[in-house]
């Protein structure tokens, strides 16, 4: 090829490398900003007494069909978020569910296990509770237990609740109650009948005063648990050793968090994992469905810094070949639960989520929800949808969100729920 042929053929190419430029300038789209996206990623769903419908229901079915292990990181105390709990049990209940597993003690999980079928469930939890004051969490809430009761219904005979959490900060005298019970030998025997009295006499002043620092958790002296500790070392039994150990494990966990020492956040977690770990030995093949409050439940580091069981339980799945599903429910407004001193009721505390010092990631979920949706539909939003390169252009919240959970579900509107047994009840 001459000279002048070159100059022609480097021209030809330039002419066309102009052209294709100018088709691509004119066919440039803005890409969607984050509210658009986080639109485009939402879907509207129903919530019925039996079920759900809507196109986010099937979403929802999709992702918990191909699920081994679903897990439901919540805000406590509503009455609509155990109804929601309730419809995914009866989505997996046709696919196998073994277990829900849930945030309270082991103990705890069998009281309520033992009279999970029965027809006067409602009023054994409300005697048991009466009779022990602050001694479960969660389950002791009126909208809680039904839950439970529901899941038992639609999953079948061989269902249960497994406890993973510490014990209640109440729950002394149930535990000295079940190592007596336990027939321990007469050394034993009477270091733990002499706790049980110094126990009865700091819930009746717990009972009066409202707080939990004066129940026997905290009043105990480490000089007495260790008396006493020796003391079932050497004639207590295997029960009553391993009561005395949850016990002690308990207390530990509650006085490093009040003192703001230690680890009480990583010391809670890693019992959770062992104690789910034993689980997993026992049945492999345990399909699960997990409700923890919603720092728990992040895949990676949750807000509080903290590889937490929702990681440990996606990383299992991962090690095992099987699918997890990890999802957050909140509520747009309303009321929630909370606590209000030693065998009360609960305190009922006003939220919205979309303004003032309440608002957070759910702000942007309402304010992306398209205005002909029903007013009391629910919100789905694939949070894998939103996952791609731009994700560090996102506010830490977004980020930490997409990446620790999977899909994030929104209620309108929740409702402060009960607990059982209430000493203040009318």
């Amino acid at each position: 090829m001459n000279l002048r042929s070159m100059a022609s053929a480097v021209a030809l190419a330039g002419l066309w490398a102009a052209s294709a430029h100018a088709q691509t300038g004119a066919q440039t789209v803005t890409p969607p900003t984050f509210a658009e996206r986080l639109a485009q990623a939402g879907s509207p769903l129903t919530v019925g007494p039996q079920g759900f419908s809507g196109p986010g229901a099937v979403i929802l079915s999709e992702a918990v069909d191909a699920s081994r292990y679903v897990m439901i990181g919540e805000s406590h105390f509503s009455r609509e978020i155990p109804a929601f709990t309730a419809n995914v049990c009866r989505l997996m209940a046709p696919g196998g569910l073994t277990a829900m597993v849930v945030e309270t003690g082991p103990e705890a999980a069998a009281v309520v296990n033992a009279g999970l079928r029965a027809p006067d469930r409602e009023q054994r939890m409300s005697n048991f509770m009466r009779a022990h004051p602050d001694a479960m969490a969660f389950l002791s809430g009126r909208d809680e237990n039904q839950t439970a009761a529901d899941c038992a219904a639609a999953a079948g005979p061989d269902f249960a609740l497994w406890g993973l959490d510490q014990e209640f900060f109440g729950v002394s005298g149930y535990l000295f109650e079940q190592m007596l019970a336990a027939s321990p030998g007469p050394i034993a025997r009477a270091r733990i009948e002499a706790l049980a009295e110094q126990e009865r006499t700091a819930t009746q002043a717990a009972l009066t005063s409202g707080s939990p620092m004066d129940m026997f958790l905290f009043k105990a002296t480490d000089a007495a648990l260790d008396e006493a500790g020796a003391a079932i070392a050497r004639d207590g039994g295997d029960r009553a050793k391993a009561l005395f150990a949850a016990l002690r494990e308990t207390r530990a966990i509650y006085q490093s968090s009040m003192a703001r020492t230690g680890d009480s956040n990583g010391r809670r977690a890693r019992l959770m994992k062992r104690t789910l770990a034993a689980h997993f030995a026992e049945a492999p093949q345990a399909r699960v469905l997990m409700k923890f409050g919603a720092y728990h439940l992040y895949k990676g580091y949750n807000p509080l810094g903290q590889r937490d069981v929702g990681n440990f339980v996606a990383e299992h799945a991962d090690g095992a070949g099987v699918a997890s599903l990890n999802m957050i429910v909140a509520g747009a407004r309303g009321a929630l639960g909370g606590y209000n001193g030693v065998g009360r009721q609960v305190a009922v505390h006003a939220f919205d989520s979309t303004t003032g010092e309440d608002a957070d990631w759910v702000k942007d979920v309402v304010l992306a929800r398209p205005s002909d949706t029903p007013p009391g539909d629910w919100i789905v939003v694939d949070l894998r949808r939103l996952r791609g390169a731009d994700l560090e252009a996102l506010t830490p919240e977004w980020r930490g969100l997409i990446r620790g959970y999977d899909l994030a579900v929104v209620a309108p509107e929740l409702s402060a729920s009960s607990v059982l047994g209430a000493r203040d009840a009318p």
